[in-house]
């Protein structure tokens, strides 16, 4: 009876030890191969395992096409890329380069780099010649759909040639020391754009791009991004929201310990005018932000109109409730230190403007503070003194 105990103990030991080791799949192809056909396979391999599985992609460079792994899978499933995957030249493809979708408890790491090979794409850019709807699509280089229990950490996506990472229906998902790298003339590079998820947080993270370093969608609800650095790029931006019709409500928004060196944009949230929805952000808080030559630092504009393409007659439908911008401190690249350019149509309401303390000292100096379709609650010290120049037009970017 002794014996067969301890057989049968011994036996679900190794059931245990078993499963709690993840098996392995690895890319087995040499550096500078095309491992497009292979990480598919091994992918969809590692998907129906019951237990839970990683796929490993060595150091090395390898040369990777356009790529779907699809869920849902049996049981959880990492990536771990340690070498370089590069993307080709092409600009005709799909709207995505890697795209991971429908995944329950995955994760993404490994210190390697997503290299999207951008140089060339970026000539193709035409956004700015033609209505953003109709502007040629170039392709994401990592999206990230509707991923449940997801983090992401220690990758790096360098020359993306267009958004670096989008994030879409995901629900609690974490990016954490992550490294986005392209040029700061680079166009619709946007660091990480998220939208319609929920429980998203950003952390730890070094993002030097050529558009937002991160873009905060429609739908977006309790995200929080925390000690994020960035610059070169166009800041970290609520919006633009309102150019598409269906959009959905924004709610819980968290920037806080930040710092900005050499943007085009502070934090800002950006609506059009005549926009096609009529929806509500609300719950937006920015919150211990170090500025470095930062230009327009602090920006609500509910007149956002690039290159002129809308109705700035009539006004934004977008509804903005319980703002807070407290403890923001810095320089300023340009006098306009403090912008809260709210809309004629819905004016906002309860914005906080708290121990703002912002330097410019360029010949046309010095700061301002304009407030429009507004009246902040004040708190604490205000540098510049809140709403007390004249109003100007908004950035155009």
């Amino acid at each position: 009876m002794g014996v067969h105990f301890g057989v049968s103990t011994f036996f679900v030991f190794c059931l245990l030890v078993l499963s709690a080791n993840a098996r392995e799949f690895k890319i087995t192809a040499r550096p500078g191969s095309d491992i497009t056909g292979e990480l598919s396979k091994l992918f969809k391999e590692a998907c129906q395992c019951v237990d839970k599985s990683t796929i490993l992609i060595p150091k090395g460079e390898f040369k990777l096409g356009e790529i779907e792994m699809m869920g849902p899978c049996k049981a959880p499933i990492r990536i771990a890329l340690q070498g370089t995957v590069k993307a080709d030249g092409n600009v005709n493809g799909k709207d995505y380069w890697v795209a991971f979708r429908r995944i329950t408890n995955f994760r993404l790491n490994g210190g390697g780099v997503f290299d999207g090979e951008g140089n060339a794409a970026w000539r193709a850019n035409n956004c700015h010649k033609m209505s953003l709807t109709q502007c040629k699509r170039l392709p994401i280089s990592i999206r990230f759909d509707y991923i449940t229990d997801g983090k992401v950490r220690d990758i790096t996506s360098l020359d993306a040639k267009n958004f670096h990472i989008n994030v879409i229906g995901a629900k609690n998902m974490t990016f954490e020391d992550i490294r986005i790298i392209a040029p700061d003339e680079s166009p619709n590079t946007d660091g990480i754009h998220v939208g319609r998820s929920e429980g998203i947080k950003i952390i730890n993270t070094n993002i030097k791009t050529g558009d937002d370093c991160i873009s905060v969608g429609d739908g977006m609800k309790n995200l929080l991004v925390e000690r994020v650095s960035c610059g070169p790029g166009h800041g970290i931006s609520i919006g633009s929201l309102g150019l598409y019709g269906h959009e959905e409500d924004v709610a819980g928004i968290k920037i806080v310990n930040c710092t900005l060196r050499n943007t085009d944009n502070g934090v800002r949230i950006k609506t059009w005018p005549s926009a096609a929805c009529a929806t509500t952000a609300s719950g937006i808080h920015f919150e211990n932000i170090i500025l470095q030559n930062v230009s327009n630092p602090i920006l609500i504009d509910q007149e956002y109109c690039p290159w002129n393409r809308c109705n700035k007659n009539k006004p934004s439908t977008i509804k903005l409730v319980d703002i807070k911008f407290k403890h923001i401190r810095g320089t300023s690249g340009n006098k306009d230190a403090v912008k809260l350019l709210c809309s004629k149509g819905f004016p906002c309401k309860n914005v906080e403007i708290g121990d703002i303390d912002i330097t410019y000292n360029g010949k046309d100096g010095p700061p301002t503070f304009q407030c429009s379709n507004v009246s902040p609650k004040l708190v604490g010290k205000q540098n510049p003194k809140a709403c007390s120049s004249p109003v100007t037009k908004a950035p155009g970017q």
